[in-house]
């Protein structure tokens, strides 16, 4: 059977840039950084003092408060998120409920639920949490609240991936339609965790930075890196069978080419030396999208600004691409969302597509120091116009998951 093609039509994002796709791809090509000092909880015991936080976030403008009172911080930007993709893409009453599925990732899902009916339940016996403490906590409900309100029936699934889950969900949701599963998939990945204990937990493996200036903390590819800077927020994309969505005169963004996921097994929070497991996810993904490494144009990398992570994507890239590597941009959007765990790969799907809608490539942030084992062109500060026709993101999670999306300009 003919392979079907897979094309973007719908795009919905919060997250630290902008509560909109709008607003956040407006201040992404601008190089505005939305990372602050923590206001979610009093920082000041601390190591850690930034995050990028969501802002003048009111999902009571579109859901009612009865709703929200069962719904996790994480569930409800993934909510929000998809309501603006929804609505974006035209979908709905297009499609039998049967022919469009959920897919959405959350690395830990209700963590402030968490902590809070710990709290109540030790005060007060842990009988007396709330009704919905387990509904509001479990990664599922994002997706699941998604089909819910959309009337979404075919598959439901959510991929807990760490920090390669949104590219996860969005290349699964890519192979459903492809390979003739479903003709149109919500996905995406969505994360809530700056909180004093994600902060905490965090911190305490030494991951985050521990920046004393806000224009320190996240840096890729910077040499004086120290860890990255937690953020928050959904990007929720529909994927739609290009036919279907010729037909019906929907608006596309671009086309989904290629996907590659795989494992390093190697360690549980380390990449593999050299970013073997990358460079190989990066190849499975090229394999996938019947693209040869020299036509891509621009890589959003993963750029966490940690000093294993960025060292080891910047030798997976130069395996990959050869000496291509070095007139390829690749330029970190983490620079200025900080780093959205299970969301970070959705959101960073979004600008890789508007990148090439666009023809504007995204620059890396706050970037002042060379490292010289790191070669690369990083886009430093300013990003630029240019003609782009093919970009790959990558997206590197906890466990050694690796997820790698490939995506062509709309023709």
């Amino acid at each position: 059977m003919e392979k079907r093609r897979v094309v973007v039509s719908g795009l919905g994002t919060v997250n630290p840039t902008g509560n909109t796709v709008k607003e956040s791809w407006g201040s992404i090509r601008e190089g505005k950084v939305g990372i602050a000092e923590i206001t979610a909880f009093d920082s000041s015991a601390f190591s850690v003092h930034f995050a990028g936080e969501v802002k003048a976030f009111q999902p009571e403008s579109v859901f009612e408060k009865r709703e929200l009172k069962h719904m996790a911080r994480f569930t409800q930007f993934a909510m929000l998120a998809a309501e603006e993709a929804v609505l974006d893409s035209g979908i709905r009453g297009s499609l039998p409920e049967e022919e469009i599925g959920v897919i959405v990732s959350s690395g830990i899902g209700g963590l402030q639920t968490i902590e809070a009916e710990h709290s109540r339940g030790a005060e007060k016996g842990y009988e007396r949490v709330s009704p919905f403490f387990i509904p509001m906590a479990i990664s599922n409900m994002a997706a699941a609240e998604i089909a819910i309100r959309h009337h979404l029936k075919g598959m439901c699934i959510c991929p807990v991936t760490a920090c390669a889950g949104g590219s996860n969900a969005i290349g699964d949701a890519f192979h459903r339609i492809r390979d003739g599963y479903e003709t149109a998939m919500v996905c995406g990945g969505t994360e809530a965790t700056i909180s004093e204990l994600g902060i905490g937990g965090f911190s305490s493996m030494k991951a985050l930075s521990p920046a004393s200036e806000v224009n320190r903390g996240s840096i890729p590819f910077d040499k004086e890196r120290s860890g990255f800077v937690m953020g928050e927020g959904a990007g929720i994309l529909v994927l739609e069978e290009r036919e279907h969505a010729l037909k019906r005169g929907a608006k596309i963004y671009g086309e989904v080419l290629g996907y590659g996921a795989n494992c390093d097994a190697f360690h549980i929070t380390s990449p593999a030396p050299n970013g073997e497991g990358g460079a190989d996810c990066m190849k499975l993904a090229l394999k996938d999208a019947d693209l040869a490494p020299e036509k891509i144009d621009y890589i959003n990398a993963h750029g966490t600004s940690t000093n294993l992570n960025d060292k080891g994507e910047t030798a997976a890239i130069k395996t990959v691409f050869g000496e291509r590597a070095y007139s390829i941009p690749v330029s970190s959007t983490k620079s200025m969302t900080g780093h959205l765990l299970g969301g970070a790969g959705a959101v960073e799907a979004i600008f890789s597509v508007l990148a090439l809608k666009d023809s504007f490539v995204p620059a890396t942030m706050n970037y002042q120091v060379k490292d010289e084992e790191l070669d690369l062109d990083y886009v430093p500060n300013q990003g630029r116009k240019q003609e782009l026709h093919y970009s790959l993101s990558n997206s590197l999670g906890f466990g050694g998951h690796n997820a790698t999306l490939v995506f062509g300009k709309a023709e």
